[in-house]
């Protein structure tokens, strides 16, 4: 009986750690994934501010105004996807961009924090996808190499996405002086 018994004590111990390690890594991942809403959250509420400051300074550029606003109402849509995120981050951009060829706009301490913080928000949302794109890859490597595969295949946990970077992103940046 303690020639069967403690073997099959001892292989129960392995998968259950297994299990567990498996359950651990998926919920990081998807922590990791709620701490880039939280960041995304963040630009979406700053963008109106940013919006409503540019308005006064530069109401002619009225189509980069409701590019921005069409890309943040599409970006905060149940469902949303990274696209429609980074096309948000590509039109607020611009909106900065173009917010340059005004003197009075760049003096604008308004302007300036918003801009600040923007630019702030934007690195923690290139901190979190770096931190989401690390658990997706220990967690796919959990689920990939033997013999916690065995367990993770019993248990049907499942392999999950890593964020990439938009095609527009992966482009060279053509810089003209």
């Amino acid at each position: 009986m303690l020639l069967i018994g403690v073997p099959t004590l001892l292989l129960l111990l392995v998968v259950a750690i297994m299990y567990n390690t498996l359950i651990n890594r998926r919920n990081q991942v998807r922590y990791a994934f709620s701490c880039i809403d939280v960041q995304l959250k963040k630009r979406y509420d700053l963008v109106p501010n940013l919006v409503e400051t540019v308005k006064g300074y530069a109401a002619h550029e009225r189509e980069i105004l409701t590019a921005v606003t069409q890309a943040r109402e599409a970006a905060g849509r149940p469902g949303a996807s990274w696209t429609q995120e980074e096309m948000l981050q590509q039109q607020v951009q611009l909106l900065i961009a173009r917010a340059e060829a005004y003197p009075e706009l760049r003096a604008n301490e308004q302007f300036l924090l918003l801009q600040r913080q923007l630019t702030e928000c934007e690195e923690q949302i290139a901190a979190a996808r770096r931190a989401y794109n690390a658990s997706v890859m220990d967690y796919q490597n959990s689920i990939g190499m033997f013999p916690s595969s065995l367990i993770a295949s019993i248990f049907r946990f499942n392999p999950m996405p890593s964020f990439e970077a938009a095609v527009a992103e992966r482009a060279n940046v053509h810089v003209q002086f």
